[in-house]
C-alpha cells in the first residue's frame, strides 16, 4: 500500500472539535436565550459540518492515492464517520424546519460521539486498505448511503421521543417544560423524523438484497445483519401502520420510536461485534 498523508483524519478531527463548541454554545443558548448565541452555535455546527464534508471528500481522494480508489463507505471507521455527518445534515434540515435550537443540545453531541468511537472502539482503524471482493461494486454507496440516512433520520426521532417523554410527563403533573418545544411538536418531528427514514431503510434494504444476489449470488441469507435489519424495518412499518390505521399519536409512537432506535443500534454494533456472519467485515 503507498503511504498518503491523511489530511482526511486530521479534518475529522477538526470537526469533533467543532461539534464540541456548538454543542456548548447550543448549550449556553438554552441557557440565557441570547438570539446571538443561538445564531453563533449554529453558524459553529456549519464550519463544522463543511470541515467534515471536506474530509470524506479527502477520504475519498486519498484511497484513489493509494491505489485502491473507492467510496469511503466500506468499513466501521468510514460509516462511523459518515454516520456522524449525516446526522449533523438531517439536524440542520431540522433546525431550519422547526426553528427550535434547543434540540441541539441533545442531538449533536451523537454526532460527535461517532466520530470520537472511532478513536475508541477496539480494531477501528483509519487505514486504507483494499476492498474485499464482495464490497467491489457500485451497490456498496447506494445500499449505504441510504441506509445511514435512514439510520440518521431514526437517531432524530430517538431524541425527539425522549425529549417528548419526559415533557409528557412534566406536562402531566401540570409543569411543563419551559424551555422544550411543546409535546405536540415533539411528537410531530417524531413522526417526520421515521417518514424521512422508513423510505431510506427500504430501499437500503432492497439495494442491500440486489447487492447480495450480484456478490454471493442469493438475494437473502438470513445473514444476522440482514435479519436485525427486517427487525429494524418491521418496528418502523409497525409505527406508521399504527398511525395511519390506529391514530397512534404521543407516548405509544415516542416508545416504539426508542425500540426502533435500539434495534438500529444492535443492527449496526452489536451485530458487527456480538454476531459474526456475512457483514463481518464491516468492523
Amino acid at each position: 500500500m503507498h503511504q498518503v498523508p491523511m489530511i482526511s483524519s486530521k479534518l475529522f478531527g477538526v470537526a469533533m472539535m467543532t461539534y464540541i463548541v456548538a454543542t456548548l454554545l447550543y448549550l449556553a443558548f438554552m441557557a440565557f436565550k441570547n438570539k446571538k448565541v443561538g445564531t453563533a452555535a449554529t453558524g459553529v455546527l456549519i464550519l463544522g459540518f463543511l470541515v467534515h464534508t471536506a474530509g470524506i471528500a479527502f477520504r475519498w481522494h486519498e484511497t484513489h492515492l493509494t491505489g485502491y480508489g473507492y467510496v469511503p463507505l466500506s468499513n466501521m471507521y468510514e460509516s462511523l464517520i459518515f454516520f456522524s455527518w449525516t446526522m449533523v445534515l438531517i439536524y440542520l434540515i431540522f433546525e431550519w424546519r422547526y426553528k427550535r435550537k434547543i434540540i441541539g443540545v441533545f442531538f449533536i453531541p451523537l454526532a460527535f460521539l461517532a466520530i470520537a468511537a472511532t478513536s475508541i472502539i477496539p480494531g477501528v482503524s483509519d487505514r486504507i486498505t483494499p476492498l474485499i471482493p464482495a464490497l467491489q461494486s457500485n451497490w456498496l454507496t447506494i445500499h449505504v448511503t441510504t441506509c445511514f440516512f435512514g439510520y440518521a433520520a431514526f437517531a432524530a426521532a430517538f431524541v425527539v421521543s425522549l425529549l417528548y417523554l419526559l415533557q409528557y410527563k412534566r406536562s402531566k403533573a401540570g409543569d411543563p417544560i419551559s424551555w422544550l418545544p411543546e409535546a405536540r411538536v415533539l411528537d410531530d418531528a417524531n413522526y417526520k423524523s421515521i417518514i424521512i427514514g422508513f423510505p431510506m431503510l427500504t430501499i437500503g434494504i432492497i439495494t442491500g438484497a440486489m447487492w447480495a444476489n450480484y456478490a454471493w449470488g442469493s438475494y437473502w441469507s438470513w445473514d444476522p445483519k440482514e435479519t436485525w435489519s427486517l427487525i429494524t424495518w418491521f418496528i418502523y412499518a409497525a409505527f406508521l401502520h399504527a398511525r395511519y390505521t390506529r391514530g397512534w399519536h404521543g407516548r405509544k409512537a415516542a416508545y416504539l420510536s426508542v425500540l426502533g432506535f435500539l434495534a438500529v443500534l444492535f443492527t449496526y454494533f452489536g451485530v458487527n461485534f456480538l454476531i459474526s456472519g456475512l457483514h463481518s467485515y464491516a468492523t
